[in-house]
């Protein structure tokens, strides 16, 4: 297995930004995109290649499925783009048919990869995933709540004036409509957030249910002004890829299989998780207040039910 090698299935808006964005980061020196539109592919390939003399070396190009072989990473992003007043549920079906086919070609030619899962709806195709290659649920997580969390950080610091990454704050659940931040426990460089607004900032009128709104809102609000999002979600991707590749030991909410965690067994969701070279290398059980835990669970009931409804 060669760690500096990742490949990328689906060269849509989301898979060639990200492509961009790992050749960037300098995480590694070979990257394939692949996609069922070859041209499109290749044309991804070429446009980023052009650029190389500004930034890393990096072996980047299209190919097909047999050139992931030695890949240590291999990235889905593949499937059916999230439509204006469409929920990332209403994907299931489409995806899971898309997954049907890709998940199987992957495992045909590498079966020590870890796999990370990007397409929506993630934590049923993270499930999916899970369920068609057969590898160790350590090897198999998707970009889960990551992205979310960064968007409730973000709007924090706007609100606060205090830079996001003094932010401790988590959204966990699913990666979309039933998703929770977890508030009981969020803080600013050891302050208790409510604590923070009333003695540190005087921000007596901050709303911390319309933050969490507007979080779960984003997606909605990009993909009506623009088409779709891609930019947020590469660069969460490019954060999860230097935590395996550089061992990082980093603590993020990406989607993992819970056997029992929080009292919730056989989903896949966004719970902060230890991440390395390994991949998921243990969930990390955070404290959660009654409310909270309440909310996780009808999460992740939702999830399961969605999951049912795969057409199989």
């Amino acid at each position: 297995m060669n760690i500096q090698k990742c490949a990328i299935i689906g060269a849509g808006g989301v898979g060639s930004t990200t492509a961009f964005t790992l050749v960037q980061s300098g995480l590694f020196n070979e990257i394939v995109i692949i996609d069922v539109n070859k041209n499109k592919a290749e044309g991804e390939a070429l446009d980023i290649a052009h650029g190389i003399q500004f930034t890393n070396p990096v072996n980047i190009y299209s190919g097909d499925y047999k050139d992931l072989a030695d890949a240590y990473l291999v990235i889905v992003t593949a499937g059916a783009n999230q439509m204006p007043g469409e929920t990332r549920i209403d994907l299931i079906n489409k995806n899971a048919s898309i997954f049907k086919k890709i998940i199987p070609s992957i495992t045909e030619y590498n079966k020590d990869c870890i796999l990370l899962i990007v397409s929506n709806p993630v934590d049923i195709l993270t499930m999916l995933a899970l369920e068609l290659s057969g590898f160790p649920k350590e090897r198999v997580l998707g970009s889960g709540t990551v992205l979310d969390t960064s968007r409730l950080r973000y709007l924090l610091s706007k609100k606060l004036e205090v830079d996001s990454k003094n932010i401790h704050a988590f959204i966990i659940g699913e990666h979309g409509d039933s998703e929770l931040a977890v508030w009981s426990n969020a803080d600013i460089a050891g302050v208790h957030i409510e604590d923070y607004c009333k003695n540190i900032s005087d921000s007596f009128d901050i709303n911390l249910e319309e933050i969490l709104n507007e979080v779960r809102g984003s997606a909605y609000n990009i993909i009506e002004k623009k088409g779709s999002t891609f930019y947020g979600v590469a660069m969460a991707v490019k954060r999860i890829a230097q935590a395996i590749i550089r061992d990082e030991y980093s603590i993020l909410p990406v989607s993992h299989f819970l056997n029992g965690e929080y009292g919730i067994k056989n989903v896949c969701l966004g719970i902060p998780s230890l991440i390395c070279r390994e991949g998921v290398k243990r969930i990390i059980p955070i404290n959660l207040n009654e409310k909270e835990k309440t909310y996780l669970t009808k999460s992740a009931n939702t999830l399961k039910e969605a999951y049912k409804s795969i057409k199989k």
